[in-house]
């Protein structure tokens, strides 16, 4: 028997199982997410599921949403953006300069041609100018270069460079992607880079964790496309990462719910992420994932990403329209479970003439990074939060909101606190996890407040209308996946009646004027896991006409998909020709050309099996396998020839996690 721990960090809880690959989940546990320090959330879910005899653990699986929910909210650690042979208006493309936002940037004379020469050398001196300015104020550097992807030489001078310089973690553009399109791989790279020091502090809470508990086993991370790396090659090439709790979600609502083909719909605190499988397996999305309205060039799992989960904040229009997200607020039965103290303000505030800000808090979310320095109106904001959350409307009084705050927010450091979904639930009775007072007490606020007007009849109306805004946004959010899986349409495109049609579709009421109603047929069963699904994804099942799967430990399939992954590597190889007598091979350290083609093949052939297996073994797989797929570009010219133009040689490295030895010294495989 094998027994394997795997670990979900998520926005609002920590989930964690035991698992054998032969018996399925052995115990499963839950704890709130510890923003400030994750290794208090990990220990309490990991205590949930280790025996009192802990005895030998086998191996140890981690995924995570923190990466996607840091994206889809705009959160992140500053970024230093190093671009090699761009022009400034790449910025224009692409969604560069919006996802940049003031993060500082340097445009380094360099770059590549397509076919991986050199158009200028690398202006080494201006790039450590640049590195030493930005050090001081970053956390991470991103490194993109003009046709990298054919000669990576200028990225990886400059990697080394800025590890030389500032010892700051470095991402480089062609570990993304083998893909051309420039401004969007230095998108995803800028991405990317800003969600290293969170990676950094999960795993090194989680080492720290098991160094403490005596658990001497191999640490593997989940990546975006759904397998399984090791730790420290996760820390060295953090951006494979990207979705690794989406990823996990499917592959842990494969093995609970067993069907082969289904609609995937995890539901968390802060978003929502809906995937297809087909045969049994994740869709990959080769063209790169698109995570909170960023077009990215990861190949990872084709997740549709929307920032609605039980923790989404609510809107209320002047008409009473209730709307939520994308942005995530904790729960103020929640904080006043943490925080008595909260009830007593909420008390106050419902007893005093309504204003805007009512029933909305701030409370800090993690601590200050050591390095990290504050402007002057940021650290009043942050000093004001020191003995525990703030009520909104006295930070408005004093002066201490507006910019200063959102920057606060948006770095992760604080969370607005807020009236949600899970405290409608509680207003209801459909959960009482935590504090019922309070939620009831901020409904009764919230329905009042000047800008939605008298349009609730009582606290009860207002968290029914809260809760019919989760199913009817969850049904938008599910056709337009499928749209989007199914065709290049989107809910967006569909013009007033494309719309108009798929609200009467999802409306919970006929309207006595409309002479039919509308009805989609959709062709697969939905597979609804996460804590929040088996509250909210009955009614949606139901609007849609579709069959609804919520299989056994649907609330930490996370969790079970990361113990129950598999370990791949996928390693690309370009093959192009310059000239009509040139057949080029363009490989991580260099370009070689040949005159034949058949010996450009074999190189590229067997550099990608074998660079493919090393980064296997490196990633901890053992019993490896080997996939290989060539796809040629080839066009055909008017006088008949057959031209070559490129080709890519795909090797695909497939095996099961190491395990730790046994005490005999052999390899415990499951």
């Amino acid at each position: 028997m094998s027994r394997i721990v795997g670990l979900d960090t998520g926005g609002t809880y920590t989930d964690g199982v035991l698992f054998d690959p032969e018996r399925g989940v052995l115990a499963t546990g839950k704890a709130l997410t510890t923003q400030h320090d994750l290794s208090i959330g990990l220990a309490a879910a990991l205590d949930r599921v280790l025996p009192p005899a802990v005895g030998e653990i086998d191996l140890v699986c981690i995924s995570t949403t923190l990466a996607t929910n840091a994206v889809v909210e705009g959160h992140g650690s500053p970024v230093g953006l190093l671009l090699i042979g761009f022009e400034e208006q790449a910025l224009e493309r692409g969604g560069l300069g919006a996802a940049l936002g003031g993060d500082p940037v340097a445009f380094i004379r360099g770059g590549h041609s397509v076919f991986g020469e050199e158009q200028q050398p690398l202006d080494v001196e201006a790039a450590r100018k640049a590195i030493e300015e930005m050090a001081p104020a970053v956390a991470a550097f991103a490194i993109a270069g003009i046709f990298a992807v054919r000669n990576p030489a200028h990225e990886q001078a400059l990697r080394d460079l800025v590890r030389e310089v500032s010892g700051l973690p470095a991402t480089c553009g062609h570990e993304l992607s083998s893909k051309l399109d420039a401004p969007r791989r230095a998108l995803t790279t800028l991405l990317n880079a800003r969600l290293i020091p969170q990676l950094e502090h999960l795993i090194e809470a989680v080492e720290g964790l098991l160094r403490g508990k005596g658990i001497d086993a191999p640490l593997m991370v989940v990546k975006g496309d759904g397998s399984l790396e090791d730790a420290a090659l996760a820390l060295h090439r953090p951006v494979e990462t990207i979705l690794s709790g989406p990823a996990a979600s499917l592959v842990g609502a494969h093995h609970l719910s067993r069907e082969e083909n289904g609609i995937v719909v995890d539901m968390g605190g802060t978003t929502t992420d809906i995937a297809l499988l087909h045969e049994g397996l994740p869709v990959i999305q080769e063209t790169g994932a698109r995570v909170g309205g960023w077009k990215t060039m990861v190949e990872a799992v084709s997740i549709h990403t929307t920032g609605l989960g039980g923790d989404s904040e609510v809107h209320v229009d002047v008409d009473g329209v209730v709307t939520l997200g994308p942005r995530r607020c904790m729960p103020v039965s929640l904080l006043a479970d943490q925080y008595p103290a909260v009830l007593r303000t909420l008390e106050e505030q419902a007893k005093s003439p309504a204003k805007t800000h009512h029933g909305r808090f701030v409370v800090r979310l993690r601590a200050l990074e050591g390095r990290a320095a504050l402007p002057r109106t940021q650290r009043r904001v942050w000093d004001a939060l020191e003995s525990g959350p703030a009520a909104l409307v006295d930070l408005h009084r004093d002066g201490l909101t507006g910019r200063a705050l959102d920057a606060l927010v948006d770095r992760g450091l604080a969370i607005f606190c807020g009236f949600t979904p899970s405290d409608a639930c509680h207003v209801l009775g459909k959960h009482v996890h935590w504090s019922t007072r309070a939620a009831s007490l901020a409904a009764a606020i919230w329905m009042r407040k000047p800008e939605s007007g008298p349009k609730f009849a009582s606290p009860e109306a207002f968290s029914r209308s809260v809760l019919e805004a989760v199913t009817q946004q969850s049904g938008r959010a599910i056709l337009d996946a499928l749209l989007a899986e199914s065709s290049e349409h989107s809910l967006a495109s569909g013009g007033r009646l494309g719309r108009a049609l798929v609200d009467w579709f999802l409306s919970p009421q006929r309207d006595p004027h409309l002479l039919f109603r509308p009805i989609f047929a959709i062709d697969r069963p939905l597979v609804a896991i996460g804590a929040p699904v088996a509250t909210y994804y009955p009614s949606v099942a139901e609007r849609l006409n579709v069959r609804l799967v919520v299989p056994p430990c649907a609330e930490v399939a996370n969790a079970v998909g990361a113990a129950a992954a598999g370990v791949m590597q996928l390693v690309s190889i370009l093959v192009s020709q310059p000239d009509e007598r040139t057949f080029r091979v363009h490989l991580p350290d260099g370009i070689h050309d040949f005159t034949r083609l058949d010996d450009a093949y074999e190189l590229a052939s067997r550099s990608a099996r074998d660079l493919a297996r090393e980064r296997a073994e490196e990633a901890g797989a053992v019993d490896i396998r080997i996939k290989e797929h060539r796809r040629e570009t080839i066009v055909h010219s008017d006088w008949g020839e057959n031209i070559f133009v490129e080709a890519i040689v795909k090797a695909r490295a497939l095996g099961r996690p190491r395990l730790v030895k046994s005490r005999r010294g052999q390899a415990n495989e499951p």
